[in-house]
C-alpha cells in the first residue's frame, strides 16, 4: 500500500511538479542560507542557481508532456544534459575550493559587471575561470561545501529525471 502511494507520487505529471518544486526549493535555501548568515555569492554559485532553475522549468514543462512520446524523451534529455552542465559548474567551484592555495587571492569583478561590459563568450570564460571569492569555504553542512552539496542534488537530479521517464503512468 505504502509502496503504491510512493510510487503514483513519484511518477507521472506529480513527480515531474515534484522535481520542479525542489529545484526551486534548493535556489530559495540558497538565498536563506546567503540572507542568514550574510554571504555574498560568487559567480560560480550565482551561475549553478541558474542551472537549478532552468532544470526546474525543465521539470514543470515536462509535467505538461503526454507519456511515452518523443517529446517527453527530448526533455528527459534536456534535463540531464542541464543536470550534467550544473554538475560541471559545480565540480569547478569544488576544484577551486580544494586548491584555494594555487588560486590568485583576487576577488575579480562581479557577476553584474561582467554581464553589463563583456560578451558572453568571455563573461562565460572569466566565470569557469572563478575568483578568489570561490575558492573561499563560507558555509558547510554535514561536512559538505555547498558545491558539493549541489554536485549531489544535480547528480540526483539526473537520476530523478530518467527514472521518471522510466516510470509507468
Amino acid at each position: 500500500m505504502m509502496k503504491k502511494v510512493i510510487s503514483q507520487l513519484f511518477s507521472g505529471k506529480s513527480g515531474y511538479l515534484i522535481g520542479f518544486v525542489t529545484c526551486f526549493g534548493i535556489v530559495a535555501l540558497a538565498l536563506v542560507i546567503q540572507t542568514v548568515y550574510k554571504l555574498e555569492p560568487c559567480p560560480l554559485c550565482i551561475t549553478q542557481r541558474m542551472f537549478f532553475m532552468g532544470l526546474g522549468i525543465l521539470f514543470l514543462i515536462a509535467a505538461f508532456i503526454k507519456p511515452e512520446t518523443l517529446l517527453k524523451k527530448i526533455f528527459t534529455g534536456l534535463q540531464v544534459l542541464t543536470a550534467l552542465g550544473g554538475a560541471g559548474w559545480a565540480m569547478r567551484h569544488w576544484y577551486l575550493q580544494a586548491n584555494k592555495e594555487s588560486i590568485i587571492a583576487d576577488c575579480g569583478v562581479g557577476y553584474d559587471y561582467m554581464w553589463e561590459n563583456f560578451s558572453r563568450i568571455k563573461m562565460i570564460k572569466l566565470i569557469f575561470k572563478g575568483t578568489g571569492d570561490c575558492a573561499a569555504i563560507d558555509w558547510t553542512f554535514l561536512g559538505l561545501t555547498l558545491p558539493q552539496l549541489a554536485l549531489i542534488s544535480f547528480t540526483l537530479f539526473g537520476i530523478y529525471a530518467i527514472y521518471l521517464l522510466k516510470s509507468k503512468w
